[in-house]
């Protein structure tokens, strides 16, 4: 009995000292998570606000791009329409006096067949017409055009671009009903370079209208299309933002004059408004968007009342929930977190000394402890278990690329020595045969798959001496050594398949193969530089090889089919011996030749 006393005046003192320390905790818990909340709060409202006014500026900024493409299309329909030979003839015709009635008739007629052409296979109903002093517009000979504004503006203004007005000299009569904006270009004959009159190209405004009208943002804002004199260019209703237009225009042009695009803030009827805007110079338009702040930003005052709420009733969760937490689960939780850092850093064995022992019965923790445990031993056998097998695997495929290396280059060589025998160039056998000998001991010495980069250039020099004389002046070699790279170390035979195909691929191209190999230290990095003159890669070629690097742990030669298989062969090598440390830059041009520049980490003996 008095043990179990003893017991229960524990857990009284446990349970005081707990309660102690919440509410400590709770105190200092309440301060900072307070205005943390109020911080997060005020930057989510400005994270909001800046989302709100990017979201506004993009749609402006797609509208504009709208406008941009349409009003390019209708350039480019200009300058078309202006060279065309139908056209011309036309123009000549018109300018020519002795032309006869028919041939005038006629060439009018194939001009309004190519305009409406135009019509029939354009999306957006572009229609054209040409103008002229003394006959009038193309359909209707009508010459009231005279007195219309936009012709005002374009002989006064040279302005190009109309705003949005109707004309009746249309192919279609739809379109004489219809509102619409058009792109006027002087009529010239390309010859003489004189100048009949002009070229109207034409486009519903409702194209662009629509478009623009189905911007919205808060409950009132709008976007405008205005010229610079604050008239509307789609005949927008400007009514009820005539006000504060003008004098978001007026400050645009005093603060903002040299950017073209973005968004500030005006002051109207006590109510503050943004304005969105986005120039287009070419046409001298401007893109104008209105909404009262209050309307925009209507959303931000809600969240950020919700967001403080919220996280008040979170942060009383928090606290009983902190509360209730027992010592018994605390203890071996803390324990387990500090094996589980052992774990992540690889150390098996001193984590499982950490495993808090099981506790008796069927609780959680205990049954969440002996998981872990047994899942911890499990991961150490797996790990090392795989990391055996993989050791084995690596080595069997590097030792299978290595021989792979062997047979191709020596059948090479032997068919360069037996050239030689073959022209009875006797002095020069023995001399090639010493070198090959070099070689061969070079090769077969399996003592170790890392050398000096000497002595992989000293076996590269006895190689190009055997290419020397079986193509003499056909071969130019040059080889630059960076005296700090010859004690590194790399793998062995990584130079001769690309110094092999550099000869092979050159030679093919003009005969005269010019071939660079370059060793230099460069950032803490062994740089091994192969060039030629041959005929290059091409980018399908160069992209595969790239994709194969970055796909897997080695390149899969097997089935590459024997194409670049030197290269690959080389590429995988590499990737088994330094793994994500080698890097390869590829520079090809068809015709031109290839740089192959392979960088390894340095290596020192």
């Amino acid at each position: 009995m008095a043990y179990r006393q003893d017991e229960v005046r524990g857990d009284d003192m446990f349970y005081s000292l707990r309660s102690r320390l919440m509410l400590v905790f709770s105190i200092l818990l309440i301060v900072p998570y307070t205005t943390f909340i109020v911080v997060l709060s005020k930057e989510s409202s400005n994270l909001i606000q800046h989302s709100i006014e990017t979201s506004t500026a993009q749609s402006i900024d797609q509208f504009a791009s709208h406008v941009t493409t349409l009003l390019t299309q209708m350039e480019d329909i200009g300058t078309q329409v202006m060279s065309s030979r139908i056209t011309q003839d036309w123009v000549a015709a018109e300018l020519n006096p002795a032309q006869s009635i028919e041939e005038r008739v006629l060439t009018k007629q194939r001009l309004r067949e190519y305009f409406s052409s135009y019509a029939i296979n354009n999306s957006n109903n572009i229609t054209l017409s040409a103008f002229t002093e003394n006959t009038g517009g193309l359909w209707t000979q009508d010459r009231s055009y005279l007195l219309s504004e936009w012709y005002s503006q374009f002989k006064q203004n040279d302005g190009r671009w109309t705003t949005a007005h109707k004309d009746g000299d249309q192919s279609d009569e739809i379109m004489t009903r219809r509102e619409i904006n058009s792109f006027l270009l002087p009529l010239v004959h390309l010859q003489s370079l004189r100048e009949i009159g002009f070229v109207k190209i034409n486009y519903p405004t409702a194209v662009l209208r629509d478009a623009i009208e189905k911007i919205r943002f808060g409950e009132t804002g709008r976007v405008f299309l205005l010229t610079q004199d604050e008239t509307s260019v789609l005949n927008q209703s400007l009514a009820d933002n005539q006000a504060v237009l003008q004098a978001g225009l007026s400050q645009l042009a005093e603060q903002h004059s040299k950017e073209t695009s973005g968004v500030f803030s005006v002051k109207q009827s006590h109510l503050n408004y943004l304005i969105f805007y986005r120039k287009l110079p070419a046409q001298d338009w401007i893109i104008v968007g209105a909404v009262p702040e209050r309307e925009l930003y209507v959303k931000i005052d809600t969240i950020r009342q919700t967001m403080l709420f919220g996280s008040f009733i979170l942060l009383l969760i928090i606290i009983v929930v902190a509360f209730r937490l027992s010592h018994g689960i605390t203890k071996p939780l803390s324990a387990m977190a500090k094996a589980m850092k052992h774990v992540e850093r690889g150390e098996f064995a001193q984590a499982i000394l950490l495993v808090p022992h099981a506790r008796n019965g069927h609780s959680e923790i205990g049954y969440v402890t002996r998981i872990f445990e047994r899942m911890t031993n499990r991961l150490k056998y797996l790990i090392e278990t795989e990391f055996e097998t993989n050791l084995r695997r690596k080595n069997a495929e590097y030792k299978a690329l290595l021989l792979q290396i062997n047979p191709h280059f020596y059948n090479n060589t032997l068919e360069i020595i037996s050239g030689l025998a073959a022209t009875k160039r006797e002095d020069l056998v023995m001399d090639a045969t010493e070198a090959l000998g070099k070689m061969m001991r070079y090769s077969l010495s399996l003592n170790s798959d890392i050398v000096a980069v000497k002595e992989e250039l000293d076996y590269m020099r006895d190689y190009l001496f055997i290419l020397k004389l079986r193509y003499e002046d056909n071969l130019l070699v040059t080889m630059q050594e960076d005296p700090s790279a010859n004690k590194l170390r790399i793998a062995k035979f990584i130079l001769q398949p690309l110094i092999e195909n550099a000869v092979k691929y050159s030679l093919e191209k003009t005969g005269i193969s010019e071939v660079s190999l370059i060793t230099r230290v460069e950032e803490e990095k062994l740089i091994l530089m192969v060039k030629d003159n041959g005929i290059g890669m091409t980018k399908q070629l160069m992209e595969n090889l790239l994709s194969e690097l970055q796909g897997g742990e080695a390149v899969a030669i097997l089935s590459s089919e024997g194409e670049s298989i030197g290269l690959r062969n080389v590429l995988s090598r590499c990737r088994l011996m330094y793994g994500d440390q080698f890097q390869l830059d590829l520079e090809s041009k068809l015709g031109e030749g290839t740089i192959i520049t392979l960088r390894l980490p340095m290596v020192r003996g």
